[in-house]
């Protein structure tokens, strides 16, 4: 709320340098900023008594769209990739999943390791966690497991992240 919107009857006052002017009511804090030529912005509305600030507002609304802009700019979106295999991979095949996987986490991904089940291969569920935990052996050195081996239908999944150091 700004200037003429305040309708309460006592608020508490901050001056332009930030220094407290104390609790007085609204329409002497609006002659206060007149007098300065300033507005008087309800910074505090939940306060008991609100607290208000005489400010410059078209500045102070114009430095929280810069800081949001900057905080923007600074924020990444985590996404998720996801890496297939089989129950019957090959070392080789599986040594260049986990390059793609490492690929995918040192450019701050998630991975998401799923291993799929099709047919009769559905008989060797205990057999084929190995091949995850050795998956996950492998990325050890830049990933830590995020989400444990956990079947889910036909498919067992794991999830990786990056390792903080």
């Amino acid at each position: 709320m700004i200037n003429e919107q305040i309708r309460d009857k006592e608020i508490r006052l901050i001056g332009s340098n930030g220094e407290q002017l104390g609790i007085m009511s609204a329409r002497d804090a609006m002659k206060i900023a007149r007098e300065a030529e300033l507005d008087l912005v309800k910074i505090a509305p939940t306060a008991k008594p609100p607290v208000c600030k005489i400010i410059d507002y078209g500045k102070y609304k114009y430095e929280q769209a810069r800081k949001e802009k900057e905080a923007k700019k600074k924020q990444r979106t985590i996404e998720i990739k996801e890496v297939r295999l089989s129950p019957n991979i090959e070392e080789n095949d599986l040594n260049t999943k986990v390059g793609a996987a490492k690929k995918f986490i040192q450019k701050g991904d998630k991975v998401k390791v799923t291993l799929r089940f099709r047919g009769r291969e559905m008989a060797h569920v205990q057999k084929t966690k190995q091949i995850l935990d050795v998956f996950a052996e492998k990325m050890a050195d830049v990933a830590v497991v995020e989400k444990a081996p956990k079947m889910e239908g036909r498919q067992m999944m794991m999830f990786l992240a990056e390792k903080r150091q």
